[in-house]
């Protein structure tokens, strides 16, 4: 089973935003890649985000964008350790709380449900770290300690980016921290191509497309590849495993960090009253208040047990693919679903796309809080609408859980801060940190850093599969060049067979503010 994880995640707000500014500028320059996820004031029209053309959905997005706000954002740096064994990772974690000083519209079910998984709005409009959406507003880009120079500094690092189900995070990081979004779709990839030359990554794609999981809803793609990670591990089979490594944060800074613990996963046995609908989506309208089990834990296990049925139903999948058969396009929304989870999905699998859509975006009454990353509407696990899971939730705000003695084998990092050794999943944890370790749900920084873990299995299994048999300086070289060449520049569209691909197209051209801004970037201005 897997080792219980405890992840510090650094609190960052107005008050110690300049303090902890070389920090993080160092982690992200340092980082082998950067995960990111953000909290959001809202989405708006839910039927919009699921429209049939994909121009009309980044219209939808792009209203969301220019009229909501980033209430937090995630930042988790990535730094792949080549003095250590294969894969060992050195991970530091961010929550930035951020406070637009625009009007924007927050809705009302966003509130309800970010308050009730622990977000705490007065400390936002007490301590949040102020910014201006759009074209340099309040001051130039290339000046000063603030999050619109932090942008800057990610994208000068020019490293990977990762999210999960990442097109609306980016529209909102576009027009929150960059520039006015552009009207059309083909010029927004454009930009994004250029601003990430070492390429995007969405995690959504890559669990449904890659290692086609049952689910891929945030919390069960974490718990899953942090399950077979452990797992892989502890019987001895042949590397390479993902290692994870923390900074130990000691004296003041220790003020600063929030602990979020994944525990062990549990036992199955005996318990089988799962929500279903939970269980293929992540999300549930009757949240709390469902009589069945929303454990995460025990939908993974429970799934693990149908293994052979799902392994005949992808083999069918890819014998109509492979046979040529048109796939619809609409497919991927039971892609990898079990059999028993179907019926709960609430879409026709008869109807068109549009229709499959549109049922889905119906399938839960208005009264329920948001969408879920997978496009359904829901309480969110964090992706689409970016607040997370209802029920069993994995990170829950307690701003008491943060002192944290120092363990004795720690070793100094770039930043200053010691590490301590989590292996494949085990924290060395002190007594004084175990005590203070938080078992509730979701933050960005918490989401950012699943997001991660996500992508470093990835790219682990991935290596597995491809290297067999070849020489070691190979590996390394292929490595450099890509770290999942089938994902690369991929974002998950909801209820398509197909991604987004995030190129610059010979019929479009990028956007006069984004190459004002690149000049800006390149040229060392900013």
């Amino acid at each position: 089973m897997a080792g219980s994880l405890v992840v510090p995640v650094i609190d960052v707000q107005n008050d110690n935003f300049k303090e902890l500014w070389p920090a993080m500028v160092v982690a992200i320059k340092t980082s082998s890649f950067v995960a990111l996820d953000t909290e959001l004031s809202g989405l708006g029209n839910r039927k919009s985000l699921l429209a049939e053309s994909i121009e009309d959905r980044y219209k939808a997005i792009c209203h969301a964008a220019r009229s909501r706000s980033i209430l937090s954002l995630g930042i988790a740096c990535f730094k792949k350790l080549d003095h250590k064994v294969t894969d060992t990772y050195l991970v530091q974690v961010y929550n930035l709380t951020l406070l637009c000083s625009e009007e924007y519209i927050i809705e009302p079910q966003s509130v309800q449900f970010l308050v009730q998984h622990g977000f705490d709005f007065n400390k936002q409009y007490g301590h949040g770290i102020p910014y201006c959406k759009g074209n340099n507003k309040g001051g130039s880009d290339d000046r000063g300690v603030h999050i619109r120079a932090l942008f800057t500094e990610l994208l000068r690092a020019r490293k990977p980016l990762v999210l999960h189900n990442g097109l609306i995070d980016m529209a909102f990081l576009y027009q929150c921290f960059y520039a006015h979004l552009p009207e059309r779709l083909a010029t927004f990839t454009a930009d994004l191509s250029e601003m990430f030359p070492a390429g995007i990554y969405d995690t959504k794609y890559v669990t449904e497309f890659e290692l086609r999981l049952t689910a891929s809803y945030l919390e069960y793609a974490y718990k899953k590849c942090k399950l077979d990670n452990s797992r892989s591990l502890t019987s001895g089979a042949p590397g390479p495993h993902v290692h994870i490594e923390f900074c130990q944060y000691a004296g003041h800074m220790s003020t600063y960090v929030d602990y979020k613990e994944c525990p062990d996963v549990a036992s199955s046995e005996g318990q089988t009253d799962i929500c279903q609908r939970f269980s293929a989506f992540g999300w549930c309208p009757n949240g709390s208040q469902c009589p069945l089990s929303h454990d995460t834990d025990l939908i993974i296990l429970q799934d693990e047990k149908g293994k052979e049925d799902k392994r005949k139903k992808r083999r069918r999948q890819k014998n109509k693919r492979s046979g040529g058969g048109d796939v619809a396009e609409g497919s991927s929304i039971f892609d990898g679903a079990p059999q028993n989870k179907i019926p709960h999905m609430e879409v026709d699998q008869d109807a068109t796309p549009g229709e499959q859509q549109e049922e889905t975006a119906e399938s839960c009454p208005d009264s329920v809080a948001v969408m879920d990353r997978d496009g359904n509407t829901q309480q969110n696990d964090g992706e689409s609408i970016k607040v997370d899971s209802e029920g069993n939730g994995m990170c829950k705000d307690n701003t008491d859980s943060r002192n944290s003695a120092p363990t004795d084998d720690g070793t100094k990092t770039d930043n200053g801060v010691e590490s301590s050794t989590v292996g494949a999943g085990r924290e060395k944890s002190t007594d004084a940190q175990k005590k203070k370790v938080d078992t509730g749900t979701h933050r960005a920084g918490f989401d950012a850093f699943m997001t991660g873990y996500i992508f470093a299995c990835s790219c682990t299994l991935t290596k597995k599969e491809e290297v067999k048999g070849e020489a070691e300086e190979k590996e390394h070289k292929e490595e450099e060049q890509s770290w999942l060449p089938t994902c690369l520049n991929k974002v998950y569209l909801s209820g398509k067979a197909a991604p987004l691909n995030v190129v610059k197209s010979t019929f479009s051209k990028s956007s006069k503010a984004h190459m004002q801004k690149m000049e800006m970037v390149w040229s060392g201005r900013m």
